[in-house]
């Protein structure tokens, strides 16, 4: 009985690795086994990336494209949306204006118009009303401070002088709802979920192209905070701010999300 010949040899020499079940480039039409099937991995002659040569030692350096920025990469870092070239602090769609960005989702601009709405309503109220208003939401959020300072876990070499405290809820499939949680107020964003993912054991594939993201989102808008922004920046905010003592929301979001559909998923599971 003759011997069933299934599957094919990946295309890359160094590897000719039989997959039974290969995959097809639908950029260059190669065949490869599952460790070269990312166009990055076989190096696809399909998709140009800008290259340039450092000076010192001769090795490979990618130039970001993204406006003016002098950005460079040891390794690709492909937009796969409009397949351009860009450093890590410019990779996620809403970064670097990219031209295949969708707009935002009737609901949650529908959101932020609400929020915006009770802004410019406050400006209407009396004095005394507004200043009764702002009085309660200030002692509201100095009795959550303090109850998260029991509790909060975080880098315990931090000076309390630069501590930002946050009840954090987490994405939907982690055991606990939320956890409560400081950082430093220097950080960036990104630094602040590398941080609360390791606080709640959580995985985290940032660092991976094709994989969805951990991101930290704005509990009113349920807007994706800018990876290379400062926490201080956004307790800074006239419009919208974080707030110390406040919540924060972090979820596994797709390369193409810059939000949340409804933040209110989150917050009323406390």
């Amino acid at each position: 009985m003759a011997a069933l010949d299934i599957g094919e040899h990946c295309t890359i020499q160094t590897c000719n690795q039989k997959d039974f079940l290969p995959f097809v480039c639908d950029a260059c039409s190669g065949v490869f086994c599952i460790e070269h099937r990312s166009r990055e991995s076989h190096a696809c002659p399909e998709v140009p990336v800008k290259k340039q040569v450092l000076t010192s030692g001769g090795s490979t350096s990618y130039q970001c494209t993204f406006e003016d920025c002098k950005g460079k990469e040891l390794l690709p870092v492909l937009c796969p949306h409009c397949q351009k070239n860009f450093c890590l602090a410019h990779r996620h769609q809403d970064d670097h204006k990219c031209e295949k960005l969708e707009i935002p989702k009737p609901r949650m601009a529908a959101t932020q118009q609400l929020v915006k709405n009770i802004v410019e309503s406050k400006k209407g109220l009396p004095a005394s009303k507004v200043r009764k208003g702002a009085k309660n939401s200030a002692t509201a959020l100095k009795v959550a401070l303090m109850k998260l300072k029991l509790h909060a876990d975080g880098d315990k070499g931090l000076p309390q002088t630069e501590r930002t405290y946050f009840q954090v809820f987490l994405p939907k499939e982690a055991k606990d709802t939320s956890l409560p949680m400081f950082f430093c107020s220097r950080w960036s964003i990104g630094k602040v979920v590398d941080c609360a993912a390791s606080l709640a054991s959580l995985k985290n594939n940032n660092n991976i192209l094709t994989a969805k993201k951990l991101r930290l989102c704005h509990p009113l808008t349920g807007e994706a905070l800018k990876m290379d922004d400062t926490l201080l920046s956004w307790l800074a905010r006239s419009e919208c701010p974080l707030y110390n003592g406040g919540n924060v929301i972090l979820e596994y979001l797709d390369n193409d999300c810059s939000e949340l559909e409804d933040v209110t998923v989150y917050l009323t599971q406390s």
